[in-house]
């Protein structure tokens, strides 16, 4: 089915529905596994800079007190295989300048990370960490920052076997920002932390690019979710709001731009959903706001359970998806009114620059496709076409109540919406700004000529 249940999106994708307990916190490293830089962590006063040069230092570091660890030339920590590299046990401890090398070992139940902070008031600062089972972990971290850092995650072993880039747990006040994270598990993992910034960050070739459970009161900025497996799932959370993100090529068949399960009071403005199976998936959620978004070129642009309600769609602009809308079940009270949808071909004779006719956002051919997978082939051909235009002229299906009442003739204009990266440009973006021409010309041409 196109709507699958979201209990068999996260059976496939291997994820959990409840809180997670945190792992026993990992102590200082075995004398034989700590790095030779220790000796002068340890004996550096508190507020002291310890600076590092260039070189290679293998073996673990645990800080036990508020210093900065400074590299210069980019020195390379490489860690014993054993846990984490870096162990921050202090408030106010800071890291910046490193290559971080995990050993590609570890026990996955301990969160062995490149840097493992488990303090308040840390700084994560410029630093590359590869080959690590978690990249940055902050675990009861509030007012923790970590910024400019690449993380990568080890080559070669399934999502299953690894963690998250950077994973949150159980921290409020923390930021993200300007971090790029590649080939882990889940880009971002943040389960029961609040009042969270998370900007300028990007998340590729991964399972969920954001992975979220029982957090409130986040903001995500300019931010790119892309190519993941499953795309990213909110889960239990309230007052989140997303702006200016990028949610990009998220295609299988669990995948979503946007999942929101039990999630109350979001509001998603000015976001790029584009090349997904499935741009936007709403179940048990309530009074969330989706204002001036591009939903474009996916399989399906929403997909509605009706256990939602009092949700808003207003002022985005739905382009060159499969279809509009699948409903799963018989009602629903979402408000679509003042959308523009390339499909909508309904005349605007008053010229206020909205159809004179409601625009029905599913037909019969999108309950079949709900229902039959193998659908998807003809939903381009005539069949589809036929069979949507007999459905308005001659209903044979129980009304269901979605339509948008006043749906806009020509595309608003988002200027705040992002552009894709420019990898993509040259494939995606071609097609969307053409499909966009197209149907901007034929709207053009329809409603002069019915003038």
């Amino acid at each position: 089915m196109i709507a699958a249940p979201l209990a068999l999106v996260l059976a496939i994708t291997g994820s959990e529905m409840a809180p997670a307990s945190a792992a026993g916190l990992e102590g200082r490293p075995a004398p034989s596994a700590l790095s030779p830089l220790q000796a002068r962590i340890d004996a550096a006063p508190e507020g002291a800079v310890v600076e590092v040069g260039p070189g290679t230092y293998r073996g673990d570091v645990f800080i036990d007190r508020r210093i900065t660890l400074s590299g210069r030339g980019r020195p390379r920590l490489v860690g014993s295989g054993t846990g984490s590299v870096v162990r921050v046990r202090t408030d106010g401890a800071t890291i910046e300048g490193f290559d971080v090398d995990g050993g590609g070992g570890g026990d996955l139940g301990r969160d062995p990370s490149g840097i493992h902070v488990a303090a308040k008031r840390v700084t994560i600062r410029d630093c590359r960490i590869s080959n690590a089972l978690f990249g940055i972990y902050l675990r009861e971290a509030d007012g923790s920052i970590v910024e400019r850092c690449t993380i990568r995650g080890i080559p070669g072993k399934d999502p299953g076997e690894k963690g998250s880039g950077i994973h949150v747990w159980n921290t409020t006040d923390f930021r993200l920002v300007g971090n790029a994270i590649v080939d882990v598990r889940d880009g971002f993992y943040i389960q029961s932390s609040s009042r969270g910034f998370i900007a300028d960050n990007s998340a590729r070739d991964l399972r969920y690019g954001l992975h979220y459970m029982f957090s409130d009161d986040n903001v995500f900025e300019d931010n790119l979710f892309e190519n993941g497996a499953a795309g990213t799932a909110l889960m239990y959370s309230k007052r989140i709001v997303f702006r200016r993100n990028r949610f990009l090529h998220n295609r299988g068949f669990a995948s979503v731009g946007l999942l929101l399960k039990a999630c109350d009071e979001v509001t998603a403005e000015a976001n790029l959903i584009a090349d997904n199976a499935r741009g936007i998936f709403l179940e048990g959620s309530y009074r969330n706001l989706f204002r001036g978004n591009v939903i474009a070129e996916s399989d399906t642009a929403i997909v509605l359970y009706d256990s939602c309600a009092e949700n808003r769609f207003e002022g985005n602009s739905f382009v060159a998806n499969m279809t509009p809308l699948t409903l799963v079940g018989r009602r629903t009270d979402t408000n679509f009114d003042g959308n523009y949808w390339s499909g909508n071909d309904e005349p605007d004779l008053d010229g206020d620059g909205r159809s004179d006719r409601p625009y029905r956002l599913s037909s019969v051919f999108d309950h079949i496709r709900g229902n039959l997978t193998a659908a998807d082939l003809f939903t381009q051909g005539f069949a589809a076409a036929a069979l949507g235009a007999a459905e308005r002229a001659f209903p044979v299906l129980e009304p269901v109540a979605a339509v948008d009442r006043a749906p806009l003739v020509r595309p608003p204009s988002l200027p705040a919406v992002p552009r894709p990266p420019e990898k993509a440009r040259s494939v995606h973006l071609a097609g969307l700004l053409g499909s966009l021409a197209t149907t901007v010309l034929g709207s053009a041409l329809l409603w002069r000529g019915r003038r």
